[in-house]
């Protein structure tokens, strides 16, 4: 069944039909469209544009066909050209003459137009929920870990001594973002499209306004031919699951690094893992790589929709189809991977005592023994090369700083005395540090207060 055809001569070519039809994945969102119909009758019964008893009859009618296809009794098929056309032929098998009402003062422009954004918002609010899960772990994860010493890294080099409480905590920032911007996503595009029409809306008495509430919209939109045409949402929202892939694909990135021999941070869970067919030592992050990999699958999807929009006139075209199948397959796909990471993290164990000693041998405490120099009247350029040199001593002798006995300390600047120790020690390094943001304990948990009443928001 067709929306269109009567002045149509000829029947429309097989492969021109599977080449323009859209029923193959615009049924994701028959949930949204019957939702839509729902509305959009109801304020059509209210304006006086349809009987109460035709409406009446359509609303039980498309409930029925909602039920039947969440439980599997209705089939979608391929004869339809979109769901719209399904929903509509069904309904009007099912309650006759008062089916054919359903489209009136409306278009498939503006019908298209709602249905994606219903979708896109219900999924957002999915998506928001994912990453307050991942949040919860990650803070789980922060409390536990407040006196983990690890080694900060610039360049890939051990830079400062932190916490593992405090590296997370730098993509729970991340992560929180990502919600921020989810919120704005959906907040700047909650506005119905419906009444638009085809491009310039309609000649019956349609209340638009009434039609959003009932959708749960903010109002309605502002101009008919933007309604149709409009999916900059899609490219915000694209845009936004990039930036959550490439937050996921930095982090497991470190995981994976993390999980390699030469640096045993972490032991991934056999459940998280896989092996190999040849090797069978191997215990691969398949995962974590699978997630580093899908973000360009992401980013495909945003420079595609952004390809399709930059060349098409007002209104609408049939480019703007083209907006489904890489918008639904980014969001599943981010989805998917923000599911798995928060397994995958909440599953790994923390070897602590590697993590310590790595920024033990690192010399992570240099800078805090520079500055123990400064701190005794020694210029800090001069500090600085002394601290070089016994950085030196100690790769010579294959031993951390805190293990030079005081007199190598004095061989190289006779200022040092036996509070050095204290004051390179991991802990010192690490809790004298207190600023809001800093590694230090106490700031950090000021820092997951402020997290936890956020959630709680």
């Amino acid at each position: 069944m067709k929306l269109w055809g009567g002045r149509f001569t000829k029947e429309t070519n097989q492969l021109v039909h599977n080449f323009n039809e859209s029923i193959s994945f615009d049924q994701k969102f028959y949930r949204q469209d019957i939702e839509g119909s729902i509305a959009h009758v109801t304020m059509l019964a209210r304006q006086g544009i349809l009987s109460e008893e035709d409406k009446d009859a359509i609303i039980k009618g498309l409930c029925s066909i909602r039920e039947d296809l969440d439980s599997g009794k209705l089939e979608i098929t391929s004869e339809y050209e979109d769901i719209h056309s399904f929903v509509e032929g069904v309904l009007t098998e099912r309650i006759g003459e008062a089916g054919k009402r359903l489209h009136t003062g409306r278009s498939r422009n503006d019908q298209v137009a709602l249905d994606m954004k219903l979708y896109t918002r219900d999924e957002i609010d999915e998506l928001d929920g994912l990453l307050k899960g991942l949040l919860k772990e990650l803070l789980v994860l922060m409390e536990g870990n407040l006196h983990t010493y690890m080694p900060g890294f610039t360049h890939l080099q051990k830079a400062q001594p932190v916490t593992l409480a405090h590296h997370l905590g730098a993509y729970y920032e991340m992560f929180r973002r990502d919600r921020s911007r989810l919120k704005d996503i959906r907040d700047r595009m909650n506005y119905c499209p419906l009444g638009s029409g085809a491009l310039a809306g309609t000649t019956y008495p349609l209340d638009r306004v009434y039609t959003a509430e009932l959708l749960g919209f903010d109002g309605p939109t502002l101009n008919s031919m933007d309604s149709v045409s409009d999916r900059d949402y899609l490219i915000e929202l694209l845009s936004a699951l990039s930036i959550i892939a490439m937050h996921l694909s930095r982090f497991s990135e470190e995981i994976i690094i993390w999980n390699s021999n030469e640096y045993r941070f972490v032991e991934m869970d056999d459940s998280y893992s896989t092996g190999s067919s040849i090797m069978p030592q191997k215990k691969n992050p398949d995962i974590a790589e699978l997630i580093r990999g899908k973000a360009g699958r992401v980013y495909g999807a945003l420079v595609s929709m952004l390809t399709v929009m930059k060349g098409i006139p007002l209104a609408y075209d049939k480019d703007l189809q083209e907006d489904k199948e890489m918008t639904f397959d980014a969001i599943d796909t981010v989805k998917g991977c923000i599911l798995l990471f928060t397994g995958m993290i909440s599953t790994m164990t923390f070897r602590k005592d590697v993590m310590e000693e790595s920024a033990k041998k690192g010399f992570t405490n240099a800078t805090d023994a520079a500055d123990y120099l400064v701190n005794h009247g020694v210029a800090f350029r001069d500090a600085h090369g002394i601290i070089g040199q016994l950085v030196l001593m100690c790769i010579e002798k294959q031993r951390s700083l805190d293990e030079l006995t005081l007199e190598e300390f004095k061989s190289v600047c006779p200022v040092f005395e036996a509070d050095i120790y204290e004051a390179i020690s991991l802990k010192t390094c690490v809790e004298k540090r207190m600023t809001i943001g800093a590694p230090g304990a106490e700031a950090m948990k000021n820092v997951i207060e402020l997290y936890k009443k956020e959630l709680c928001s």
